[in-house]
């Protein structure tokens, strides 16, 4: 069943589809990242493209739960961003596409919040 969005804030930056999918900086095109469709509860995510365009995103739904922050770090497989707890992908940001970026995301499997800046 499709989730339905409570809110959805772009700036500076593009989804491939409604909730999900490829992100990509709306001044250069360049795809920056991955968002997982189902696997996340709720996304801040600011960041600055090699470009210099500073965009960002938050997004959550309807149903989200608040959970509670964690003090684990997100475990990488691969180049994605996964839950410690289930090793689930949550996202995955391209590094060599953005400069700087700080993100909280909410794990809808555990309600986690985690905490990533580069």
């Amino acid at each position: 069943m499709a989730r339905v969005l409570k809110t959805k804030e772009l700036i500076n930056t593009r989804l491939a589809t409604n909730y999900g999918g490829w992100m990509y900086c709306d001044k250069c095109n360049e795809n920056i990242g991955y968002l997982c469709y189902s696997t996340y509860d709720r996304l801040e995510l600011k960041y600055k493209c090699n470009c210099g365009s500073e965009g960002s995103a938050v997004l959550d739904f309807e149903d989200s739960n608040v959970g509670g922050f964690s003090d684990q770090d997100l475990s990488i497989v691969k180049t994605r961003f996964c839950c410690p707890k289930d090793s689930e992908p949550l996202i995955t940001i391209l590094d060599k596409k953005v400069s700087s970026y700080e993100m909280k995301i909410t794990c809808k499997a555990c309600g986690s919040i985690y905490k990533k800046v580069k």
